[in-house]
């Protein structure tokens, strides 16, 4: 109960702090190439349950399509300007938040 309190409040602090991001990164990434804004990606959580985690797009609309399922590396020409600047400030986690405060993920420690 005490480390769902946790997410919640850390979860609703970091979205209303982050709030200014939510307008700036989506205008970045539409005007870049005009492609989605979000990467959806099915997780499974707690006791097996499917859920969409969103993170913020960060390669070319369809990166998968091209090669398949591959590791990015660090000169991936796959991974578009703001994509490079998100991946290196983790911003494209921030949309991550939602699925803490509603209840499909857990807030963690540094990995």
């Amino acid at each position: 109960m005490i480390k769902r309190l946790f997410d919640v409040v850390l979860s609703a602090v970091g979205l209303l702090l982050s709030s200014p991001l939510w307008m700036l990164i989506p205008l970045a990434i539409k005007i870049e190439d005009g492609g989605p804004v979000f990467f959806p990606q099915d997780r499974v959580g707690l006791e097996g349950r499917v859920f969409t985690a969103m993170k913020y797009r960060s390669m070319v609309p369809d990166a998968e399509s091209r090669s398949g399922p591959v590791q990015a590396s660090e000169n991936d020409p796959r991974i578009t300007r703001v994509g490079r600047w998100l991946r290196g400030t983790a911003m494209d986690e921030l949309p991550q938040l939602w699925n803490v405060l509603v209840g499909e993920m857990s807030l963690v420690g540094p990995r």
